[in-house]
């Protein structure tokens, strides 16, 4: 039998083959039963995202005093006492250091970057802290604790006063320091973006 014979005798068996298999996996489910549809309360209870210009802020308000007390009961095991972090597993979170002042950051990787001396939008701490802290009950916060802990970071950051009350209204109108040394990502999609 010639090479070209045995490949159209192999194929047609295997077409044959996966034309049975077609008519087999027509007749189950496709369905695995795993789990259930989800409802729209069930996407909209994780639908909490909170954006750069304050879009998704929940009702609410915290003080700084209020977030002390539940940054000492919720938080400072991993982050510290005072956030000055434990790592490597655990970064330091408040902090201002003055020769990080100049945003050396892409030039030293040795800077530690906190919520004071390296984050853009003061809207995305109170989105980090609500969707993945505490880190073993993530979420569990209220809107009024998340509200309270981002006050407390933030004013222990020397960002906001140690006075302030954060609500939707105030957190967005809070400037980090160091926002105008970030770069906006303006691409629209595409191949070009990965």
């Amino acid at each position: 039998m010639s090479v070209a014979r045995t490949f159209v005798a192999t194929l047609a068996i295997v077409t044959a083959a996966c034309r049975g298999s077609e008519s087999r996996v027509a007749l189950t489910s496709h369905r695995y039963d795993i789990g259930t549809p989800a409802t729209s309360a069930d996407i909209a209870a994780r639908d909490v995202d909170v954006g750069p210009d304050g879009a998704g802020l929940p009702t609410g308000s915290g003080t700084v005093v209020q977030g002390t007390a539940i940054y000492a009961a919720k938080c400072a095991s991993c982050h510290g006492e005072r956030g000055e972090g434990k790592p490597p597993l655990y970064p330091r979170l408040i902090g201002r250091d003055s020769i990080a002042e100049g945003f050396p950051f892409g030039k030293d990787a040795r800077f530690v970057k906190t919520i004071g001396n390296y984050w853009p939008y003061a809207t995305t701490v109170f989105d980090y802290v609500r969707r993945a802290m505490p880190q073993m009950t993530p979420g569990s916060l209220t809107n009024d604790q998340v509200y309270a802990v981002t006050a407390y970071l933030l004013a222990a950051n020397r960002v906001i006063p140690m006075t302030a009350t954060l609500d939707s209204a105030s957190l967005t109108a809070v400037k980090m320091p160091y926002a105008d040394r970030f770069v906006r990502d303006d691409r629209r999609g595409g191949r070009e973006v990965k």
